[in-house]
C-alpha cells in the first residue's frame, strides 16, 4: 500500500472508527518473596469505548484514574493484559487484523510535554518529515508534506524549517507535535493534556486550530484533560473516569446539562466561576482517592460519595444507558435495592 495515500473508509460512516473491549492494564508494585503475592495498581479495569467518525471524544477525571493509560493502550505503546481493539473493522495486532506499525499509521498521538517529544538534533523541517520517509514516501514529497503542514499550524515553512526545537516557544513546539501527528495521515489523534502547559491565549489559538485541522482533513479526535471547560469547548461526547473504570458517558450537552453521577456532578461543581455570587464555600468532593492497589468493593467512588449506601459496597454498579448518557451508579438503576432508586 502506497503511504502516501489516504486511507479508506471501509466501513462506512456508521461503523465506529475505533472500538475497545475489556481493556484492562494492571502495573505490578513490587513485593512478595519471589514476585509471590505481588500487587498491582489498577490503572484500568475492564473498560469498553468505541469512537464515532468525525467525533471528538472528550475523556477526564482526576489525576491517576487512568486517563493516560487509556491512551497509551488505544495506540498500543502499552500492551493491554486483557482486551481486544477493532479498528474500522479490522482486529489490531490478531493474525487475521492489523498490525500494530499500520495502526499507528492511522492513528497518531500528541503528549503533554512538548519538548521532551521532539529530537533536539533534529531541525523542524527534519522531524516532520521523518516519519513520511520512514513509511516509503519519497525524499521530496516529504520535504513538502512537512512545509505544508508548518503553514498548515500556523507556522511560517521559511522561518521554522531550519529551527532547532531549543530555539521555539511551547506554543510553537505543540504546533509543531500536531503537525508531526499529520504528517502520515492519520484518520485518529489522540491528544493527551495536548493544551495544559500552555497559558490561556496560547492555548486558545492552538485549540481554533485543532477545530479547524479537524475540518479540513477529515480527523477523529480523542481529547484528554483536566479542565473541563476545553473539554466542553472541543467534544462531541464525554467520558468520565474513576479509579480505572467510567462512570458516566454521554453527549457533551448531558453530561455538562444534567450529571448523573455523584462523582460527575462534583467535578462540574469544582469549576471556577467567575461570579462571585456562586463562590464555591466547601470541596465538592471530600477526601482524597483510594489506593488503585487496592480500590473498594463495589462501587469505587463510594468512600467519598455522599449518598453510598450499604448495596454500594455489596455490588459494583454496571454502566447502563438512561434517556440521555450511560452511567454507573446504583442510584439511576432501577431497583438495584439503593434507596434514591426507582422500583424496578
Amino acid at each position: 500500500m502506497d503511504a502516501a495515500l489516504p486511507i479508506a473508509d471501509r466501513g462506512g460512516p456508521a461503523q465506529p472508527l475505533l472500538l475497545a473491549k475489556d481493556l484492562r492494564k494492571h502495573f505490578p508494585v513490587g513485593g512478595g518473596l519471589l514476585g509471590r503475592g505481588r500487587k498491582v495498581v489498577r490503572a484500568v479495569d475492564d473498560l469498553s469505548l468505541s469512537v464515532a467518525k468525525g467525533e471528538t471524544l472528550g475523556v477526564v477525571g482526576e489525576s491517576g484514574c487512568g486517563k493516560s493509560t487509556v491512551a497509551r493502550l488505544l495506540i498500543r505503546l502499552i500492551r493491554p493484559d486483557k482486551g481486544t481493539m477493532v479498528l474500522d473493522g479490522d482486529p489490531v495486532d490478531e493474525p487475521h487484523g492489523i498490525s500494530v506499525s499500520e495502526l499507528r499509521r492511522q492513528v497518531q498521538m500528541v503528549f503533554q510535554d512538548s519538548y521532551a517529544s521532539l529530537n533536539p538534533r533534529l531541525t523542524i523541517g527534519e522531524t516532520l518529515a521523518f516519519s513520511p520517509r520512514a513509511h516509503g514516501v519519497s525524499a521530496a514529497e516529504s520535504r513538502a508534506r512537512a512545509l505544508d503542514l508548518l503553514a498548515k499550524v500556523g507556522l511560517d515553512p521559511e522561518s521554522y524549517a531550519e529551527r532547532y526545537p531549543h530555539e521555539l516557544s511551547g506554543g510553537q513546539r505543540q504546533r509543531v507535535n500536531i503537525a508531526r501527528a499529520l504528517a502520515l495521515r492519520p484518520r485518529l489523534v489522540i491528544l493527551d493534556e495536548a493544551v495544559s502547559a500552555l497559558d490561556k491565549s496560547v492555548e486558545a489559538q492552538v485549540l481554533n486550530m485543532l477545530v479547524d485541522l479537524k475540518g479540513e482533513f477529515g480527523l477523529t479526535y480523542v481529547f484528554i484533560s483536566h479542565d473541563l471547560n476545553v473539554v466542553q469547548y472541543l467534544s462531541d461526547r464525554v467520558l468520565v473516569m474513576y479509579l480505572g473504570k467510567i462512570v458516566e458517558l454521554g453527549p457533551v450537552e448531558a453530561i455538562y446539562g444534567n450529571p448523573l453521577h455523584p462523582y460527575t456532578h462534583a467535578l462540574l461543581s469544582a469549576r471556577p466561576s467567575m461570579d462571585p455570587r456562586k463562590r464555591t464555600r466547601e470541596a465538592p468532593i471530600q477526601g482524597d482517592p483510594p489506593n488503585p492497589i487496592d480500590p473498594p468493593s463495589g462501587c469505587r467512588f463510594r468512600t467519598r460519595c455522599p449518598f453510598a449506601e450499604d448495596v454500594c459496597a455489596a455490588r459494583e454498579p454496571l454502566l447502563a444507558e438512561t434517556s440521555a448518557q450511560s452511567v454507573a451508579c446504583h442510584m439511576r438503576q432501577p431497583g438495584s435495592g439503593h434507596s434514591k432508586a426507582e422500583a424496578a
